[in-house]
């Protein structure tokens, strides 16, 4: 990727992709399930429903629109389904998931058990994407010249890797190593990227929820001496990540074969296409989140060794810890920050949210001797993560939503006139 400030898209005012879905979707859908009404009745209410959230986000000045996720269960799609070589399941053995990662974690100690999952199978394929009709569809109800701006959201290519344990994730008898596994999830992201690009799409967002706190400090890192937030439950998986027998490597060796899986999944990259990364502590039914800790343990290899544009990070409360990390953005990097929470609907002080940028803002200058202005330059604001990263959504009603949209557009208008 060549190092340059890839800018609209990101956009200063952004969102993460899921949004609310309306009573009558939502009914819709539960119909469908049970058999009362065909796929085509579904077809017709979704599109119907994503034009008119199409429409609310224009009305609210985003240009990073997004279809809200409306045709998904939960917010990583499809993607993993429709692949050659994995397949969805039921009555999960439990043993097969690492219990310290945290949302297994948190279902276990709620004594509730993973229903349904994805696992890889067999030889891994790209056989057509199950996006592209939807990002048509999505862009169908804009302006040609404003396709180039809309977002769609994608799974996380580590995602049915890090949740299953040592020797779980895929058969030895099709993959011998990690390497050869990575290397076919690689080349079908790369065939997705190419038929989205192919659509018009030059704005994608990766969602891990896994990524942020759970790797240990480097050599590097232990030598600058930042913050870790070692009481924060990452140590929970770190613990457990060590204690666990069947690792035959440490979670700092992991996080780094997940940084090259990412890039190797952007080594064709248009360079017109602006890819990045969502990064939160979980966001489920009822606004549950299930991980805690700063950015500090991956700041160095997460913001100068993964080949993204741009960083949607959380930050709406003290359990995504401080700013500080932000200095090791590079120059040519973005990162949107999550000041307003979409987990509940009390409204944060615009001023004291802008205040909150600026002093992200200070880091970044600091960190790279940089003006306040340069460093402004490389900013934006959104939510923390999605409104309903699972369709039945976060515990915040239709008007609450449309009031954080607006606090956070409002926020960025202030701070970066006109470019909103």
């Amino acid at each position: 990727m060549t190092p340059r400030l890839h800018q609209r898209p990101p956009f200063r005012a952004e969102h993460l992709g899921s949004l609310l879905r309306p009573d009558q979707l939502l009914e819709t859908k539960f119909s469908f399930e049970a058999g009362k009404i065909p796929k085509s009745q579904l077809t017709a209410r979704e599109d119907k429903e994503i034009k008119a959230i199409v429409e609310t986000q224009k009305k609210l000045g985003y240009a990073a629109i997004t279809d809200g996720e409306y045709r998904r269960h939960m917010f990583w799609g499809t993607f993993f389904p429709g692949l050659d070589g994995f397949e969805e399941i039921t009555n999960v053995d439990m043993d097969d998931f690492r219990p310290y990662a945290p949302d297994i974690a948190a279902f276990l100690d709620a004594g509730h058990k993973a229903g349904e999952s994805v696992k890889c199978t067999g030889k891994i394929k790209h056989v057509g994407s199950t996006y592209v009709d939807q990002f048509e569809y999505l862009a169908s109800q804009v302006p040609a010249n404003e396709v180039g701006n809309l977002k769609i959201t994608l799974a996380a290519p580590n995602w049915y890797h890090l949740r299953y344990r040592e020797g779980k994730a895929y058969p030895k008898s099709v993959y011998a190593n990690d390497e050869d596994y990575f290397g076919d999830i690689a080349k079908a992201y790369q065939a997705e990227l190419q038929i989205l690009y192919k659509a018009g799409c030059r704005n994608v967002q990766f969602d891990d929820p896994n990524l942020a706190c759970k790797m240990y400090p480097s050599s590097e890192y232990r030598s600058i001496k930042l913050t870790c937030h070692s009481d924060f439950c990452s140590d929970k998986f770190l613990t457990g990540f060590k204690e666990d027998p069947l690792n035959v490597y440490s979670a700092d060796t992991m996080f780094e074969k997940y940084i090259k899986l990412y890039n190797d999944c952007f080594a064709n990259l248009r360079a017109d296409m602006h890819v990045g990364v969502h990064l939160c502590r979980g966001n489920f039914v009822g606004s549950r989140h299930f991980s805690e800790g700063g950015y500090d343990r991956i700041a160095i290899k997460l913001f100068q060794e993964l080949n993204v544009h741009s960083y949607y990070l959380e930050y709406d409360t003290p359990r995504a810890g401080g700013f500080e990390p932000l200095k090791f953005l590079p120059n040519h990097k973005n990162v949107i920050l999550g000041v307003v929470t979409s987990k509940s609907a009390k409204l944060e002080d615009k001023e004291e949210m802008k205040k909150r940028v600026i002093d992200a803002a200070r880091f970044i200058a600091e960190g790279k001797n940089i003006s306040l202005g340069a460093a402004l330059n490389q900013v934006g604001v959104s939510p923390q993560c999605g409104f309903a990263s699972h369709r039945e959504g976060n515990a915040i009603d239709w008007d609450g939503m449309i009031n954080k949209l607006q606090l956070v557009y409002d926020i960025a208008n202030d701070i970066w006139p006109n470019q909103a």
